[in-house]
């Protein structure tokens, strides 16, 4: 698949715009056409979600570039809207960051997280995180401009320093960042709302602020705050995820109890708008269109 460009110069415009760009994560193409049928602008491929959902793992790096890659191909290929895909760590050096970005890109994703931990990576608001050397990093991003072949194909630096060296360190990375070519910087899990203002005022650029429900690090902050703090983007990775878990163990505790889903039943979509999601009505015209007579 070639790039899309208008999808990656769409991100562009979206991310050019003084309103903050709110973007839901999905884990599969289904979520990712809810988020586009709920009408938002843009789609997070979020890690976490992809390898608890697709392999039924937790989120420290046992995800591989494939698995990920075949993934956002397919969510690519499926939605309208421009797709932002967690890389990791690029799966590994340099090099490896150089084929990482032209793989998505080729896939049909219009922007990528590139982020600074040791390989293999911890989710960002969990304990254990390592951290490569600053000028490693500073190479990777170098790697990926250079291999980018649509110039509005986004570049998100994310730093975990924060939890790892501390704050002033997860400043100065930042900016290196910035210095390196990044398109947007993701300063990982901020404690508080100081915190955040603090990143805003010390490193110019456009910034994303990443939103953990339930127990992340980061304060949970509405979007006209966010705004007001000066974050361009901010990200719900999981809040898809930790819905769907939540309601698939309701309805199964109560077919456990009650021998029947009777009494959920109306917390669940029809038959028919069960199919619908996927375009269940424009497979079926196709059908008339070209089907044997």
């Amino acid at each position: 698949m070639q790039p899309d460009t208008r999808k990656t110069a769409r991100l562009r415009a979206l991310l050019r715009d003084e309103r903050i760009l709110l973007v839901p994560g999905c884990f599969n193409a289904l979520s990712a056409l809810l988020i586009e049928q709920a009408g938002f602008p843009a789609i997070y491929v979020s890690g976490a979600a992809l390898a608890g959902n697709f392999l039924g793992y937790p989120d420290i790096g046992l995800a591989t570039m494939s698995e990920v890659l075949e993934n956002a191909r397919r969510i690519a290929e499926v939605t309208t809207r421009p797709a932002i895909c967690d890389i990791d760590t690029g799966y590994g050096n340099a090099v490896n960051v150089i084929r990482t970005i032209c793989e998505f890109e080729r896939a049909g994703v219009s922007g990528v997280q590139l982020e600074d931990q040791v390989m293999p990576k911890k989710c960002g608001h969990t304990e254990g995180k390592q951290l490569i050397p600053t000028g490693e990093m500073v190479q990777k991003i170098k790697a990926a401009v250079d291999a980018r072949r649509d110039p509005d194909f986004v570049l998100i630096a994310r730093t975990d320093a924060i939890a790892v060296t501390g704050l002033d360190d997860a400043l100065e990375r930042a900016n290196s960042y910035r210095e390196a070519g990044a398109d947007v910087l993701f300063v990982e899990a901020p404690r508080t709302v100081e915190e955040m203002r603090t990143v805003i005022r010390s490193v110019p650029g456009l910034h994303l602020a990443n939103m953990v429900e339930g127990g992340g690090k980061t304060p949970v902050l509405p979007a006209k705050e966010l705004q007001s703090l000066g974050y361009r983007i901010a990200i719900y990775p999981v809040s898809l995820w930790m819905s769907s878990i939540q309601a698939m163990r309701e309805v199964l505790a109560i077919l456990k109890e009650d021998g029947t889903t009777s009494r959920c039943a109306s917390r669940m979509v029809s038959f028919h708008e069960m199919f619908e999601a996927v375009g269940r009505s424009r497979f079926a015209e196709l059908e008339k269109k070209y089907g044997a007579r």
